[in-house]
């Protein structure tokens, strides 16, 4: 009687499990992220994301097609996490509209002093080398601002309605306004490595608020 055959051993490594596969695409894009807020994209090497999340280079191309396919992973991860923080605070019903304002820009200051403001926003540093980006990259980034002032015209519609600023006040031109000047700060703040930038602003902001 002859033996059971063995089935031929596959080469190579065995597939990883579905939960393997996610978590070195979720550490690729956490690690993407760490370094694009400190570099832009167009600076930012594979190599190095590759060095800090200890992926082998010839894996990357299994989670994306090509560093362009990657970039746009990482502003929808972004976009998604940080419209999560904004609703946190700006939908935060236990304080007035304005103070939830305040709470938010009290939360994005502490996190850039926590990294010694070496690190801005993705979006605002896409947004400075945007001559460089692939061109569909610049619909994505002008999308994912205006949702971000969608957001913090709704808390200003809210504080008019309270009274907290004039009734005759442009939420929605304030917000862009609020975006563009907060941007720039952040842009300041990592130039000179402190607060100072982002506290005039928002200084400013809210005096101006008040001035109607």
């Amino acid at each position: 009687m002859n033996s059971p055959v063995a089935p031929p051993r596959s080469r190579g490594r065995p597939p990883k499990a579905r939960e393997d596969l996610l978590a070195t695409r979720e550490q690729l894009l956490r690690t993407g992220l760490e370094v694009l807020t400190e570099k832009g994209f167009s600076i930012a090497g594979l190599d190095e994301i590759l060095r800090r999340a200890g992926v082998p280079k010839g894996s990357f191309y299994h989670y994306f097609g090509s560093k362009e396919a990657f970039g746009e992973a990482l502003i929808t991860q972004y976009a998604d996490y940080f419209a999560r923080k904004l609703e946190r605070h700006l939908a935060n019903a236990a304080l007035a509209p304005l103070e939830r304002l305040r709470a938010l820009i009290a939360d994005l200051q502490a996190g850039m002093a926590r990294h010694d403001f070496r690190r801005g926003c993705l979006v605002g540093n896409l947004g400075q080398e945007a001559g460089s980006l692939p061109q569909h990259f610049h619909a994505r980034l002008e999308a994912v601002f205006a949702d971000w002032q969608a957001r913090v015209a709704r808390c200003l519609l809210a504080a008019r309605e309270a009274g907290e600023i004039p009734p005759a006040s442009d939420c929605e031109a304030l917000a862009a306004f609020f975006w563009i000047g907060w941007e720039g700060a952040v842009m300041r703040a990592r130039l000179g490595r402190h607060a100072t930038p982002l506290e005039l602003f928002s200084r400013q902001f809210f005096a101006g608020l008040r001035a109607g």
